[in-house]
């Protein structure tokens, strides 16, 4: 799978240096990560929101099943259009909100943060621009420190901002398994970078539509493979739970139907794996990750999952490279979108 040097891609490049990009975030923003952590003990919100669009909100809600799933608070995401068209104000009081963005620059995002704040929330901003309005408005900033970012799809800024998420929780609670298991990430993500996955082009190149599948942690996760199927192969990849593909969406399912399964070892697997034996019983082409997809485990299922991104999206460059496509300049996409 192997690019040679002089024909690797933006998106390749990104993704080779995301060992790097998370071990900045802990050298450069260790110390923004803690006050947030200390911000949120303080504060005890009775809930957090969020705030975020694109692969940031697929970090975004990759917090909230960690933070639901290991803390029990509630984490809402909130429609960015409640305030930037619709201008409701926001009941807020006590709450914190959490902004998460590549460029800090979009509007909407903006606005909402702003009412945010009127209604009476703390707002704590995941940025990679340390100099964008969302880092200059927020009441702490965590500046992400990955490095421009030239390819439109985003990959190592995606993965340093669900590091950065986590590692707010494992202040918020005084998790040390969580800080033991971000402290192994960089190494963690340089041994993803080298796992063999050529499996999932072979099975996605030719495909005309597939499904992606996670459950818990591993939604998000699923949801940003999907993403970047469809932006950089212009493939049809839809995401699911596995709690709700058997409802429905297995319909579609024919023989040798392309099935990307991302399975973390932690209570979901019972579920994951009864879904893949179904729609392996249906015909599906199944690949799971720790299976079929060989993982960088690390010392914690969300940290584990972060890993096998990391090597999804090394794949992913390869499906759309097999398509005879740019996967650092797809069609319709620019790298900053700027919703009203």
């Amino acid at each position: 799978m192997n690019t040679p040097e002089t024909a690797m891609s933006w998106m390749r490049r990104e993704t080779m240096e995301s060992p790097d990009a998370v071990a900045r975030l802990w050298s450069q923003s260790g110390a923004a990560i803690a006050r947030a952590g200390a911000l949120l003990r303080e504060l005890n919100p009775p809930f957090i929101a969020l705030c975020a669009r694109g692969s940031s909100d697929h970090a975004a809600i990759f917090f909230k099943y960690a933070c639901e799933s290991l803390l029990g608070l509630p984490v809402v995401s909130v429609g960015p259009s409640i305030a930037s068209i619709y201008q409701t104000p926001l009941r807020a009081k006590g709450a914190a909100m959490l902004l998460i963005s590549q460029s800090g620059r979009s509007p909407d995002l903006l606005a909402l943060a702003k009412n945010a704040q009127a209604g009476g929330a703390k707002v704590i901003s995941i940025v990679n621009d340390a100099q964008s309005p969302a880092a200059e408005l927020a009441d702490l900033t965590i500046p992400l420190a990955a490095g421009p970012e030239k390819s439109v799809a985003a990959t190592k800024s995606c993965l340093s901002s669900m590091a950065a998420g986590l590692g707010i929780l494992a202040e918020f609670a005084g998790h040390d398994e969580l800080r033991r298991a971000l402290a192994d990430l960089p190494a963690d993500l340089a041994k993803a970078l080298r796992m063999d996955w050529s499996a999932l082009p072979a099975t996605f190149h030719a495909a005309r539509s597939a499904l992606v599948i996670g459950r818990g942690m591993g939604l998000p996760i699923a949801m940003e493979a999907a993403l970047k199927l469809k932006e950089t192969a212009a493939l049809h990849a839809e995401p699911y739970s596995a709690a709700e593909v058997l409802h429905g969406p297995i319909e579609i399912v024919d023989e040798g139907f392309p099935v990307l399964m991302f399975r973390q070892d932690d209570a979901s697997a019972p579920s994951l794996d009864h879904c893949a034996k179904t729609l392996r019983a249906a015909g599906a082409k199944v690949l799971v990750t720790g299976r079929d997809l060989p993982m960088a485990t690390g010392q914690h299922p969300a940290t584990a999952l972060i890993a096998a991104m990391a090597s999804g999206y090394l794949a992913i460059e390869q499906v759309s490279l097999g398509r005879k496509l740019d996967p650092d300049h797809p069609r319709l996409l620019k790298k900053v979108t700027e919703t009203v």
